[in-house]
């Protein structure tokens, strides 16, 4: 029923989607962007947001690296003090990671794009308040050009490529971009040889 198609582009993407944000952030921090503070603050507060929906989708298919990349990434809340542990158990649902911990970060997982999408709305609110920035820093009021048809464009066209190249990945080689030992079924009882303390 082409399931795995639908399930690799989508893990596949979120890693396209990543080298974009990457991008994004690059070409801010060269063009000075971050002078702007709300608007780059409100970026990067999306960033940590995707970021952590991100994990939330890796730790779903309950493979060992997504279940001991859940156990070793939620046990560096208990370095909080005074509230730690109780918020580590708190994130799990229990006292490990286990059934309750994969249905919270399901449930997460489907809620924050929404909020992303929200921050986002909120980003480019910002942005048409300040203006985009160039490389030199100087205001070129003078020099801006309408973004339809221009910039819809060239971003239309940036959205084709960067498809065209996930549906390639996807129909060449869909898990390059994965772990080999996320196949193996979540065991808490032997830890992946690669990520040994």
């Amino acid at each position: 029923n082409f399931g795995w198609l639908l399930r690799t582009m989508h893990a596949n993407g979120a890693s396209f989607f990543f080298i974009c944000i990457y991008l994004h952030v690059g070409r801010g921090m060269y063009y000075g962007s971050y002078l702007f503070t709300p608007t780059w603050m409100i970026g990067v507060i999306i960033l940590f947001l995707v970021m952590g929906t991100a994990f939330m989708g890796y730790v779903l298919p309950w493979g060992q690296m997504s279940f001991w990349g859940a156990t070793v990434i939620t046990n560096l809340l208990s370095a909080i003090p005074y509230l730690g542990i109780d918020l580590v158990q708190w994130v799990w649902g229990g006292f490990a990671v286990d059934n309750a911990t994969l249905t919270r970060f399901f449930t997460f997982h489907f809620i924050l794009p929404f909020i992303v999408l929200a921050m986002t709305m909120i980003h480019l609110l910002f942005l048409h308040q300040t203006g985009s920035n160039n490389p030199i820093g100087l205001n070129s009021n003078v020099d801006k050009i309408p973004f339809h048809p221009y910039f819809t464009y060239k971003d239309i066209v940036g959205f084709i490529v960067m498809f065209f190249f996930l549906i390639i990945l996807v129909l060449i080689n869909p898990y390059l971009l994965g772990d080999p030992d996320n196949f193996i079924p979540a065991n808490p009882l032997v830890t992946p040889a690669h990520i040994q303390p």
